[in-house]
């Protein structure tokens, strides 16, 4: 499929990740299928475009003529048949689950017309796996965007063992015209980006338990020393605590390899539902404020 048959996407997940995803294809001008089983993930998802948007018009990045236009061209579906039946591509962008992915694409191999590629946002999960689920391992691939996805341009792109050149030139096409910066990788766990970056995370981690330093002092460091525009513990309060410990369970046991194993605090924080901005707590403390400025009352000294 070339890329100017590519009017009508459907994004399947309302997370950050999706509507975020969903607001730069709308911004582009496509037709975007919004999906999610939740409702109300629904209802925030296109509150939080609503709300992005704003903050773009307010400084006049974009006039109100294109606010509306994106919000126009969302639409939103709880049922993943409907709202997956017609469209010309799919990046699927749900919870960093095996099991569920695996089930999406399952079911949108069998929804979606046999030349639709199936494009999956996963940070670490093997696209060979997930192409092993459909009938069309050939148009399956990664399009792993970066958050906060309206204002990074990253796109890693990653070929699955039996991703075909067409659909690697595709998406490639296809992400330049969302204004982004695509990089062809090759399949294997965590990738380039989190390859490298959640390990540091990982250390930074390891740097606290053990007591090297404390939660500023860390972060100060890297963005004084590294010139990092945010330390690695607010990094992984902006991702979500949960989402770094999923990666690095899928790197560890892709790899084999004890550098990979999560620092047991990662763990501990994970059980105990810190999970950083989403959830109020994480390394610092988010119930007055979405910035990172107070250390959690867990590691103030």
């Amino acid at each position: 499929m070339q890329t100017e048959n590519i009017r009508k996407v459907a994004v399947v997940g309302a997370g950050t990740m999706g509507n975020g995803i969903a607001h730069v294809f709308a911004q582009t001008g496509y037709e975007v299928h919004l999906i999610d089983v939740s409702k109300s993930a629904l209802e925030r998802a296109v509150e939080t475009i609503r709300k992005n948007l704003m903050r773009l018009l307010n400084k006049e990045k974009i006039d109100e003529q294109t606010k509306e236009q994106t919000l126009h061209n969302i639409h939103t579906f709880d049922n993943l048949f409907e709202g997956a039946k017609d469209v010309d591509f799919v990046v699927e962008a749900a919870t960093e689950n095996p099991e569920i992915k695996f089930k999406i694409f399952r079911d949108l191999d069998q929804i979606t017309r046999p030349e639709v590629i199936l494009a999956t946002n996963t940070s670490s999960i093997s696209i060979t796996r997930i192409a092993r689920q459909t009938n069309r391992p050939d148009k399956v691939i990664g399009m792993h965007f970066m958050n906060p996805v309206p204002i990074m341009k990253l796109v890693e792109v990653i070929s699955g063992y039996s991703t075909s050149a067409a659909t690697l030139d595709t998406v490639i096409a296809l992400s330049e015209k969302l204004g982004k910066v695509p990089v062809s990788v090759s399949d294997y766990p965590g990738f380039v980006a989190n390859r490298i970056l959640m390990p540091m995370i990982n250390e930074a981690i390891e740097a606290l338990q053990t007591g090297v330093a404390g939660v500023k002092e860390i972060d100060t460091v890297l963005k004084l020393g590294a010139n990092f525009p945010m330390g690695p513990l607010q990094l992984a309060d902006f991702i979500g605590l949960d989402v770094c410990l999923a990666i690095l369970n899928v790197m560890y046991e892709g790899f084999k390899d004890p550098k990979y194993a999560p620092n047991p605090l990662l763990v501990n924080m994970v059980e105990a539902g810190k999970l950083g901005v989403k959830s109020g707590e994480g390394f610092y403390d988010y119930s007055e404020s979405r910035k990172a400025e107070k250390v959690a009352k867990a590691f103030r000294r």
